[in-house]
C-alpha cells in the first residue's frame, strides 16, 4: 500500500501494475468464493429446491388421495342413503304386515266371540220359548179350570170372564 501510495495513483486511469493486481486478487477471491461460499450456497439451493419438488409432488399426490377419498365418500354416503331407504321400506312392510296380521286375529276374534254370542242367544232363545211354552200349557189350564167352575156356577159371560184372567195373569 505504501508502493501505491508513492506512485500516482489515479482510479479514474488504472496502470497496468494495477490492473493486473486487481485481476490478480479478484481471480484468488474468486477461487476462494467459488470453493468455500459458493459451492455450499448452490448445494443449499439445490437441496431446497429438491426438497420444494417433493412437497409439490406430494401436495400432487395429497390432494389427489383427496380426490379419490371425496369419491369414496360420495360412493359410501349414497351406498348408506340405499341401505337407510331399503331399511325403511323393509320396516314399513314389515308395520303393515303387523298391522295387518292383529286386524286379522281381531276380526277372527271379533267373528268367534259374535259366533259364540250367536250360539248363547240362540240358546237362551230356545230355552226361552221352551219355558213360554210350558207356561202357557199351564195357564191354559188354569184358564181352563177357572172357566169350568164358573160354568159349574152359570152361564154368563164364559168369554169376558177368560180375557180377565189373561189379563190378570202376569208373565215371569
Amino acid at each position: 500500500m505504501f508502493i501505491l501510495a508513492s506512485i500516482d495513483f489515479s482510479p479514474i486511469k488504472p496502470e497496468l501494475g494495477l490492473l493486473l493486481w486487481t485481476i490478480l486478487i479478484f481471480g484468488f477471491f474468486w477461487i476462494i468464493m467459488r470453493n468455500f461460499a459458493f459451492k455450499p450456497i448452490i448445494d443449499a439451493l439445490e437441496k431446497r429446491d429438491g426438497s420444494i419438488q417433493k412437497a409439490m409432488e406430494d401436495s400432487k399426490a395429497a390432494r389427489a388421495q383427496m380426490e379419490s377419498f371425496k369419491e369414496e365418500s360420495a360412493q359410501f354416503i349414497g351406498q348408506a342413503r340405499a341401505d337407510q331407504s331399503a331399511i325403511m321400506k323393509e320396516a314399513r312392510a314389515a308395520k303393515d304386515q303387523i298391522i295387518n296380521d292383529a286386524k286379522e286375529e281381531a276380526r277372527v276374534a271379533a267373528n268367534k266371540i259374535i259366533g259364540s254370542a250367536r250360539t248363547e242367544i240362540n240358546a237362551e232363545k230356545t230355552a226361552a220359548l221352551t219355558e213360554l211354552k210350558k207356561n202357557s200349557g199351564v195357564f191354559a189350564l188354569e184358564i181352563a179350570e177357572k172357566i169350568i167352575q164358573k160354568q159349574l156356577m152359570g152361564k154368563d159371560d164364559n168369554e169376558s170372564f177368560a180375557n180377565g184372567l189373561i189379563n190378570d195373569i202376569k208373565l215371569n
